[in-house]
């Protein structure tokens, strides 16, 4: 069931992502808290129970295939609802839920309740996106980091990668450049207000094909799904044109 303050924004392309929040108390099916992820025994789990449905020995490449998955479900629906509707959702890890479906990935994300406005406007985007970016993206991708070895780089890259996606979907969307502002600041600025580097910055880039051709979106790292059997490089993985020893191509799998 949609929340319902976020309602309007599940049309069109953003249709898919009607379901995936959901409160707790109007939703029965089994979830995970997600602080449970982060410890050994959770993570271990994770990766056990995805593995059943997606092969592979690389723990690194399994982890940020399922990243993946949790990273777009989570950013389009708290973002655009932050951005459009100045909608902010309780997302820290002490207080939601993931909920998986048949093949092991994030289905839907079980909230405390639907959140509520800002009581003030935010004093840009550090400010706006703190819950997702510093209560949940953050420790997470810290503690997955130091367990797997995996690169921050790459888990940081697999969740600015759908945020800048969202962003220009919306902008060609006709959503107005003013609402999208903080936006556009959270992938333009390369350091936070701190000074330590912003790991949203510069997630893709778009390479020049000739002429005639639409600049190609490139993402800045690669997610490595690659070392997984079967899976090639992804259309838009920054390798596609020197591929790594043994690599599918997209067109090849």
């Amino acid at each position: 069931m949609t929340i319902p303050a976020l309602a309007p924004l599940f049309v069109g392309d953003f249709e898919y992502y009607r379901n995936m929040l959901v409160i707790k108390g109007e939703d029965r099916r089994s979830g995970i808290p997600v602080r449970d992820l982060i410890s050994p025994e959770g993570l271990a789990w994770l990766l056990a129970e995805y593995r059943r449905f997606q092969p592979g020995d690389d723990d690194r490449a399994l982890l940020s295939l399922w990243s993946r998955y949790y990273f777009v479900k989570l950013t389009v629906p708290v973002a655009a609802a932050n951005l459009v509707l100045g909608h902010e959702l309780p997302v820290s890890l002490d207080r939601i839920e993931v909920i998986l479906d048949e093949n092991g990935l994030p289905e839907a994300f079980r909230l405390p309740d639907a959140g509520r406005p800002f009581a003030t406007p935010p004093g840009g985007p550090y400010d706006r996106f703190r819950e997702l970016l510093d209560h949940n993206f953050e420790p997470l991708i810290e503690a997955w980091s130091r367990q797997v070895k995996v690169s921050r780089r790459v888990l940081w890259n697999n969740a600015a990668n759908y945020f800048e996606w969202l962003i220009s979907t919306m902008s060609a969307g006709g959503v107005p450049d003013a609402l999208l502002e903080d936006g556009r600041q959270l992938i333009a600025l390369e350091k936070r207000p701190d000074g330590r580097p912003n790991p949203m910055a510069s997630p893709v880039r778009y390479v020049e094909r000739g002429e005639s051709c639409e600049p190609h979106r490139q993402r800045r790292h690669c997610c490595i799904r690659y070392r997984l059997p079967d899976l090639p490089l992804c259309r838009n993985c920054p390798h596609l044109d020197r591929p790594p020893k043994g690599a599918l191509l997209p067109d090849e799998a």
